[in-house]
């Protein structure tokens, strides 16, 4: 682990690192089984899909489809969940005390999503984080989403912020290859949605976080 640094920023991913939104993504992809006439699946094994966009989603829950059919069926579904995107989704616990802590550090913090602003704004805002939060990046604020570096250069650059001086903190992969892209510290969120066969530990993080409370206590000692 490299030495705590000065940040000037600090930046989240949001589903499976700020909120845990598979609920209500399950839920919509269970409401779309039924009316093609499948029963529900469990919530298990979509859990680790929940982050990893619409497609993936769709790829596990409706395996009694090719992708061409799943295709047809993408926008509904995503409709379906821009209007009940809150209805069970929720912060992890221990979310708020980190970003009280920031912000009582006078530390500006942002979200940046592969989630598209259609579907990102209205969970930020339902999470009450409509104007805390310092900058919003969705999957298609740039032309190319996470890994690519893009959009956590251009929170960087609407922050007005050194990227080296930044933090991004996310449960994928991505999230750490789009940091190093970017020269931004990674955190590694290991409560998020990971799938069985992957471990966070691998990853080449520069910190990694098992729990939201090893975030607020790690905050403590910046």
């Amino acid at each position: 682990m490299i030495p705590v640094p000065a940040l000037d920023a600090v930046l989240f991913d949001l589903d499976g690192t700020l909120v845990d939104s598979a609920p209500d993504l399950i839920a919509a992809l269970n409401r779309l089984r039924a009316t093609l006439g499948y029963p529900a699946m469990p919530a298990g094994p979509l859990r680790a899909v929940a982050g990893k966009g619409a497609a993936a989603i769709l790829a596990e829950g409706l395996p009694e489809l090719n992708e061409q059919q799943r295709d047809r069926h993408t926008q509904q579904f995503l409709d379906d969940y821009h209007h009940n995107c809150w209805d069970q989704s929720h912060c992890f616990s221990g979310i708020e005390d980190i970003l009280d802590r920031i912000e009582q550090n006078v530390i500006p913090w942002g979200v940046v999503t592969n989630k598209v602003m259609r579907l990102a704004a209205p969970v930020v805002t339902q999470a009450g984080w409509e104007t805390r939060a310092a900058c919003l990046i969705a999957g298609d604020s740039t032309p190319n989403p996470k890994p690519a570096p893009d959009p956590l250069l251009a929170a960087c650059r609407q922050l007005n912020v050194n990227p080296a001086n930044v933090l991004y903190i996310g449960d994928d992969l991505r999230d750490v290859q789009a940091s190093g892209a970017a020269g931004c510290l990674s955190g590694a969120a290991h409560w998020g949605y990971i799938p069985d066969s992957e471990s966070a530990k691998n990853w080449p993080a520069d910190f990694h976080f098992e729990t939201p409370t090893d975030v607020l206590n790690w905050l403590q000692t910046v």
